[in-house]
């Protein structure tokens, strides 16, 4: 079956391409695109009305419960999610039950993803085995069966000689090693950012040095190894300072955040809000505007949803009992697009960090772009629409959310994978 997207505002971060214009999809494959491009006789035709079309969403990061927790998140639901948010790529961690520490765990995932027929899947495999940071996974398996990346997902390396095998074991096979850089010992018992707020609400705080100090251990460490190295969810000004002068020394580090970090601070959590309580926590406003100048500049490479679903009862309990995380598959564009209409950004560089950025850091070159012969992989936007974020309509089966009754500028119209539409707002 051959479509027609006409009269689109085509976007493509990888070429710097901005114009009005055709995308002609045979199948799977985009076979034309660009300003005067002839519609095929006999195509479906989809007259766009001058909304934005760009290449799918590539999600970097994204936690699932399935297998072991599905009562969190399922591949399916979560994949539902991800269409509903522009994502047609996703890649999830590896703290699942079982972990993902062995062949048989890629191939589940592979199969799950094949069945539920949505976005695209990958996974990472554990760093360590069982995710218990005691000693490394078989690594090379793990890339041999098509694991993205190494992560032990929200658990941190904490043993720098563990780490330094990591990264040096990890090179050969030009896979990153992904931290959550958070010191464990400092960060133990804290329930939010330490500071005036965290005392005046009675709860024991997790201070911005907890970041800072580990990502200077590991960045030493990637200096001694040579290996790649990717900082998720960065949320301090101390660690964007660490990572802009990691990469002014050429050292192959990475980094990412997510909307959180970037539009909220420590003082949306009110009078305990446990929907804002995520891991690590919300900072200040200092570290928030940080964070934003940090993807404005590239030191921060990528944007990515750190969905981590949580259901209801585990968050409608005492804030420090509560558990981490959120969700935010179904509105990662529409939030992230708040960095081009605050003028932090400009859209090609926006949607860069959403694209092209994630799916060079986990080696998937042909997704995140808009080419001739590539996947047909895109997202059609409203780049003006004004809503407000209702979590009770989430396609992702938890609905804990920060931004319940937030409002923003910019919506998904529809989502295509594969030339497959996998979602659209009217459907």
């Amino acid at each position: 079956m051959t479509t027609a997207f006409t009269n689109a505002r085509l976007l493509d971060p990888a070429s710097g391409l901005d114009a009005l214009g055709t995308i002609v999809v045979h199948g799977e494959t985009i076979t034309a695109l660009g300003a005067n491009v002839a519609v095929p006789a006999g195509a479906d035709i989809v007259d766009c009305k001058g909304a934005c079309l760009a290449p799918g969403l590539v999600d970097l990061r994204v936690t699932i419960g399935e297998p072991g927790f599905e009562e969190k998140e399922t591949i399916a639901s979560a994949s539902r999610a991800a269409a509903a948010g522009g994502v047609t790529a996703m890649a999830m961690l590896p703290n699942t039950d079982p972990v993902i520490d062995d062949v048989a765990g890629l191939e589940f995932v592979a199969r799950r993803a094949r069945e539920v027929k949505q976005v695209k899947m990958f996974a990472y495999g554990a760093a360590t085995r069982d995710c218990a940071g005691n000693e490394l996974a078989d690594l090379g398996l793990l890339a041999e069966a098509g694991a993205v990346a190494f992560s032990d997902g929200s658990r941190c390396i904490a043993d720098p000689q563990l780490m330094r095998r990591a990264l040096a074991y990890a090179r050969p096979f030009g896979r990153p090693i992904v931290q959550h850089a958070e010191e464990p010992r400092l960060a133990e018992g804290g329930q939010m950012n330490e500071g005036e707020i965290a005392t005046r609400l009675g709860l024991s705080g997790i201070p911005a040095c907890a970041e800072s100090i580990l990502l200077a251990r590991d960045l030493r460490l990637v200096e001694l190894t040579g290996g790649r190295y990717h900082a998720a969810h960065i949320s301090t000004a101390e660690g964007v300072a660490l990572l802009r002068e990691a990469k002014r020394r050429g050292l192959h580090v990475t980094a990412d955040t997510a909307p959180p970090y970037f539009l909220l601070t420590e003082r949306d959590i009110g009078d305990w809000r446990t929907f804002a309580k995520l891991s690590p926590p919300l900072r200040n406003d200092e570290d928030r505007k940080a964070v934003a100048a940090g993807i404005a500049d590239g030191t921060i490479d990528a944007i990515a949803s750190d969905h981590q679903p949580q259901p209801q009862d585990w968050k409608r309990l005492p804030f420090a009992q509560a558990a981490a995380g959120a969700a935010g598959l179904d509105t990662l564009l529409s939030l992230s697009l708040a960095l081009v209409h605050d003028k932090t950004m400009p859209l090609l560089d926006a949607l860069r960090r959403l694209t092209q950025a994630p799916a060079d850091i986990l080696g998937l070159k042909q997704l995140g772009r808009l080419a001739v012969g590539g996947p047909a992989d895109l997202v059609l936007f409203d780049l003006d629409a004004r809503w407000t974020i209702d979590a009770d309509s989430f396609r992702s089966k938890s609905k804990n959310s920060p931004f319940d009754g937030y409002d923003v500028r910019g919506r998904v119209l529809r989502t295509v994978v594969d030339g497959r539409t996998v979602f659209r707002a009217d459907g």
